[in-house]
C-alpha cells in the first residue's frame, strides 16, 4: 500500500522525507473556490511577459490541433477522433513541460530561454514517458468502453428518443467517471515529476490526493480547462496558440499553490 506522508514530516527537520520514496503521497494545502482564477491570472502574466517562448509552445499545440480537425474533416468519420486525442495525449504533456519550466526560471529569479524549456523534457524523462503511456492506455481502455456502449445504439433510424436513453446516459456516466479519474490523476502530476523528480506512482497519488482535497476548486479548474480546449477546437486550433501557452503556466501555479512544498533549513 503507499504510504500517506504526515503533515508534521514537513513541520519537522528530523522527519523530513526524502522525494526518492516511491509511492508516498505528499501532502497539499486547501484552496479556495476561487483560485484557479487566480492561476490564470498567473498564466497570463507569464504569457506577456514570455512571448518568444508562449508562441512557440502555442504553435506546437496549435499545429496538433489543426491535424486533428483537418483528419477528422478528411476521413469524414468520428472514428478517428479517439486514436487521434490518444497521440494528442501524448504530445501534450511533454509540450506543457516547456511551459512549467518557463514559470519555474521566473519564479527563480532567472530569465527564461527557448532552449532551457525544451531542455526540459528530459527531467526524469523515465517517469513522464511512463505517465504518458499510462493516459495512453486510459485513453485506449475508453475506446474499448466505447465500443461496447455502441451495442446500445439504437439499430433503427429515426428512432425514438427514449430508444437512445440507455445509450446516451450510460455512455454519459462512464465517460464521466473515466474523465474524472484521468483529470484527477494528471491535474499536478507533470510538474511534479519535473521540479521533485518522483518517481510516476508518488505524482498519481499526490495529484489525486490534491483534486480529491478540494473538490470545489477543481471542478472550476476542469471547466476551465475544458473551456479553453473548446475555444481552441472550435477556432480550427487558432485559439490555442492563446489558450494552452496560459492554461500550462497556470497548472505551474496551480501546482505550486497546491501541493505542499519540501521543508527548508
Amino acid at each position: 500500500m503507499p504510504r500517506t506522508v504526515n503533515p508534521h514530516d514537513f513541520s519537522d527537520k528530523r522527519k523530513e522525507v526524502s522525494d526518492k520514496e516511491y509511492a508516498r503521497t505528499i501532502p497539499c494545502n486547501q484552496l479556495s473556490i476561487s483560485a484557479p482564477f487566480h492561476w490564470l491570472s498567473l498564466g497570463l502574466h507569464d504569457f506577456v511577459r514570455m512571448p518568444l517562448i508562449s508562441v512557440f509552445y502555442g504553435l506546437c499545440f496549435m499545429v496538433a490541433a489543426i491535424g486533428i480537425v483537418l483528419l477528422v474533416q478528411w476521413q469524414g468519420t468520428h472514428l478517428v477522433v479517439l486514436p487521434s486525442l490518444i497521440v494528442y495525449m501524448l504530445i501534450g504533456p511533454f509540450l506543457a513541460l516547456g511551459l512549467y519550466d518557463a514559470s519555474w526560471e521566473r519564479e527563480k529569479g532567472h530569465k527564461a530561454s527557448l532552449l532551457h524549456s525544451m531542455k526540459a523534457i528530459g527531467r526524469n524523462s523515465t517517469s513522464q514517458w511512463a505517465f504518458a503511456v499510462l493516459l495512453a492506455v486510459c485513453m485506449i481502455f475508453w475506446m474499448r468502453i466505447a465500443a461496447l456502449l455502441h451495442a446500445l445504439y439504437p439499430s433503427v433510424q429515426g428512432a425514438p428518443l427514449a430508444d437512445f436513453l440507455p445509450f446516451l446516459v450510460i455512455g454519459s456516466l462512464v465517460g464521466f467517471v473515466l474523465a474524472a479519474v484521468v483529470f484527477s490523476i494528471s491535474a499536478f502530476s507533470i510538474p511534479l515529476m519535473m521540479e521533485r523528480r518522483v518517481d510516476v506512482m508518488t505524482a498519481v497519488f499526490s495529484s489525486f490526493n490534491a483534486v480529491k482535497s478540494n473538490i470545489p476548486a477543481m471542478i472550476v479548474w476542469a471547466l476551465l480547462i475544458c473551456g479553453g480546449i473548446l475555444v481552441g477546437f472550435a477556432t480550427y486550433g487558432i485559439g490555442m496558440l492563446f489558450t494552452m501557452p496560459i492554461l500550462g503556466y497556470a497548472t505551474w501555479h496551480g501546482y505550486h499553490e497546491t501541493i505542499k512544498k519540501k521543508h527548508t533549513p
